[in-house]
């Protein structure tokens, strides 16, 4: 892990908070000059801890209805096998997340649907179907809670 000063956390945290911040403006928030700014931020940038810059689009708002986390569980447990389903989960566009998991079910994928007839395809005609899948059992989300892919930077602060 490469060192983080105040500073750094300080133009990670707002970066975290608007990512279209000028150099300017992220200069005056952090209380840096202009050029120090950026030599911090294009530094973060090449150490990859700042990894992209991208746009936060409202699922709702384009008609993306539905979120479900999909449990699966592998038909084997052979490092072919786990190949074979990754490559299929990173096809899949409704996919936004994928993990590995211990537990009774070997992966859990997040997947945005417009509807449940697109949650009936993804799992019936997708994944079920794939020979690396045994069992596949899903959850619609009801309600969000919270939802966030901010880090907690105080704790680099505090540590």
């Amino acid at each position: 892990m490469m060192s983080i000063d105040a500073f750094d956390l300080k133009i990670l945290s707002a970066l975290q908070d608007d990512g279209r911040l000028t150099n300017q403006e992220l200069a005056d928030r952090v209380q840096l000059s202009p050029s120090q700014c950026s030599r911090r931020r294009m530094r973060l940038e090449q150490d990859a801890v700042i990894t992209g810059y991208r746009a936060e689009l409202a699922a709702d708002a384009l008609g993306f209805g539905v979120v479900a986390f999909i449990q699966i569980t592998l038909a084997t447990h052979s490092p072919g096998n786990a190949d074979k389903f990754r490559a299929l989960v990173r096809r899949i566009d409704e996919v936004q997340e994928a993990y590995s998991l211990t537990g009774d079910a070997d992966y859990v994928i997040k997947a945005v649907l417009r509807d449940l007839k697109g949650l009936s395809d993804l799992v019936n005609n997708v994944l079920m179907p794939h020979p690396s899948v045994a069992h596949v059992r899903s959850s619609i989300v009801l309600d969000r809670l919270k939802e966030s892919s901010r880090l907690p930077l105080k704790q680099l602060a505090a540590g």
